[in-house]
């Protein structure tokens, strides 16, 4: 019987900001993927062509290929105009073509100071406009479980994908974020969102105080959640997004040494269920 394997990428801003170093790191985890949220301190739906084709030349030339493009698209408050997200999001399609991924990750949309039920009619509706946009491009939105966003709980990311109904819309995993909500990842949420999960966002928090801890360390039923996704027969991407040093609500970062016990953490998880890493 073949041993599963998954393709191990990390966020590579969560290193440092110079492209050639996020690499470097990565390498030397055994990664063979990045996904890419910025590069030279500049966030990638504001890379201009001459800048990714720069960056793909950095990659390309180290042999790193790109597992998704962590895009900001939504999380900004929902009363943006529609248009404002579906033209960042042509600038995330833009970068997602000129680094040879079709992923890319979105959320959906702060609501300040309003109910959840509130804003959901015009969540759907900017989100619909998205994965409109996506499925006439050829990508895959990736929605992550955000705290604060619409779709921070299982319920209400279940509403989103199966109202908006597109296959151009799939789901990015993040444990962490949902223990920072309050939920236990896999026993409240990963049998009904299971269908749609299409990656892996590898984090790790404590329920006590929302801390973010390397894989296995917290709260977050990971192993249960990889032992699932092995069994389910999963073979996508698993990429590392630590935020062990500091984090606010547009990113994180880690640094090379606290990025690097983050990767042997999570793979001393994977060793666990006989899940390589490549």
């Amino acid at each position: 019987m073949t041993q599963p394997s998954w393709e191990l990428s990390g966020f590579g801003d969560e290193i440092d900001a110079d492209p050639a170093v996020q690499v470097a790191v990565l390498q030397a985890l055994g990664a063979s993927a990045i996904e890419v949220r910025s590069a030279w301190g500049v966030n990638v739906v504001d890379l201009d062509d001459d800048q990714l084709a720069g960056l793909h030349r950095v990659l390309r030339d180290r042999g790193q290929t790109v597992s998704a493009i962590a895009s900001p698209i939504g999380k900004v408050p929902v009363d943006e105009p529609v248009e404002h997200e579906v033209g960042r999001l042509g600038r995330a399609i833009a970068a997602a073509r000129a680094l040879g991924t079709t992923n890319i990750r979105i959320f959906s949309f702060f609501s300040p100071g309003r109910a959840p039920e509130d804003v959901r009619d015009d969540v759907l509706v900017r989100m619909r406009a998205l994965a409109d946009r996506a499925e006439r491009a050829g990508v895959t939105l990736l929605h992550e479980n955000e705290k604060d966003i619409y779709g921070d709980v299982p319920g209400r990311v279940l509403d989103i994908v199966e109202s908006v109904g597109s296959p151009a819309l799939r789901l990015a995993w993040d444990n962490a974020n949902y223990v920072q909500c309050g939920v236990r990842p896999f026993t409240d949420g990963w049998a009904q969102l299971a269908p749609y999960v299409d990656y892996l966002q590898v984090k790790d928090a404590l329920a006590a105080d929302s801390s973010v801890v390397p894989a296995g360390e917290g709260d977050g039923e990971l192993l249960d959640t990889l032992t699932a996704l092995r069994d389910a027969g999963y073979s996508g991407y698993a990429s590392l997004e630590p935020h062990l040093s500091d984090f606010t609500h547009l990113g994180g970062f880690s640094g090379p040494a606290a990025f690097g016990r983050a990767g042997r953490a999570f793979r001393a998880l994977t060793d666990q269920i006989g899940v390589t890493l490549r």
